[in-house]
């Protein structure tokens, strides 16, 4: 199972990035815990500056902007 955090305040791009990574792992038959951070000081202790950022398993994968249907897949069979 893949432990995975989206980082953001609630954002348009956040929702749509866990919606987006729900969908992904649905569709390939992926077991994950899906969590969304919103405190600040909680995204910062990260080093993300720029939201939507992904951690996956404790490493920082991505930040900013809604990351692709293809990035995501890549991720969740790694």
């Amino acid at each position: 199972m893949k432990d995975i955090k989206v980082l953001g305040t609630g954002c348009a791009n956040c929702k749509s990035t866990i919606a987006l990574i729900e969908q992904v792992a649905q569709a390939k038959g992926v077991a994950v815990s899906l969590q969304k951070i919103e405190e600040l000081k909680d995204i910062m202790s990260y080093g993300v500056m720029s939201t939507p950022g992904v951690v996956i398993d404790g490493k920082v994968v991505h930040a900013g902007g809604v990351p692709s249907r293809h990035k995501i897949e890549q991720w969740l069979i790694a």
